[in-house]
């Protein structure tokens, strides 16, 4: 079993091919895409507890000091990150997970920190079509809204009637909206955004680290992607 558990988690942190893990560890290939395609769900299962939308009060405790002056309401930072796919066999399925942004096909999550760095939200994932703005409402991630809340994200997340509605607020960056420029007010308004923001960036960077997710994800592993619920493809 500790053999087992060693092997995927250098599949997950290395990126090794199954042939190599094969190799290495002296089993047949199929063995160890069995063992790979049965552990996983389970370590996934084991780790969601580690997934916590926080308590105001712990968020206020630890809040750092540089969301202490413009953003002491801050609840979270969003933001979505894509996982390269490979290419679907279905047309439909390519239409689902084509992503314009990243020029491939893809999975899209959106994630949630809190200002301190801690990953507070992980949506099921979908195909890389979905907008920003999509993601967000059907992911459930505004019902974790309450009165007062306020959010940061990046100028696609056009949700702020819908924050509104929680009584939250969403901050973005200011854009011109077809003025010549931005007042002076807007323009270091949108630069704390981006100082702040900077950390959700970080945490998907260090996600980046395992070597899993810079390869594109093989058509036979994509139903482990999202722990069996499939809302971003329905025949690939």
């Amino acid at each position: 079993m500790e053999d087992h558990l060693l092997l995927i988690l250098m599949k997950i942190k290395l990126g090794f091919l199954i042939k190599d893990l094969s190799f290495r560890f002296g089993f047949s290939e199929p063995t160890v895409t069995r063992i790979y395609r049965s552990w996983l769900p389970i370590i996934a299962e084991n780790v969601k507890f580690l997934i916590v939308w926080p308590e105001k009060h712990v968020l206020r405790r630890n809040l750092p000091t540089s969301f202490r002056k413009k953003f002491y309401n801050c609840v979270a930072i969003i933001d979505c990150m894509e996982i390269l796919i490979e290419r679907p066999l279905s047309l439909h399925a390519r239409a689902q997970t084509w992503s314009n942004y990243k020029n491939n096909n893809t999975i899209k999550y959106l994630i949630g920190i809190t200002p301190s760095g801690a990953v507070s939200f992980l949506s099921p994932g979908w195909g890389g079509r979905v907008s920003d703005k999509e993601i967000t409402i059907k992911s459930g991630f505004l019902e974790k809204i309450t009165h007062g809340d306020c959010v940061l994200a990046d100028r696609g997340f056009t949700l702020v009637e819908e924050f509104a509605t929680k009584g939250g607020t969403l901050k973005l960056p200011k854009f011109t909206k077809g003025k010549k420029q931005m007042s002076s007010a807007e323009v270091d308004e949108s630069r704390q955004i981006a100082h702040v923001r900077i950390h959700v960036e970080r945490v998907i960077g260090r996600l980046r680290k395992f070597r899993i997710l810079q390869n594109i994800i093989p058509l036979t592993q994509v139903d482990l992607l999202d722990d069996g619920n499939n809302n971003f493809i329905s025949k690939y």
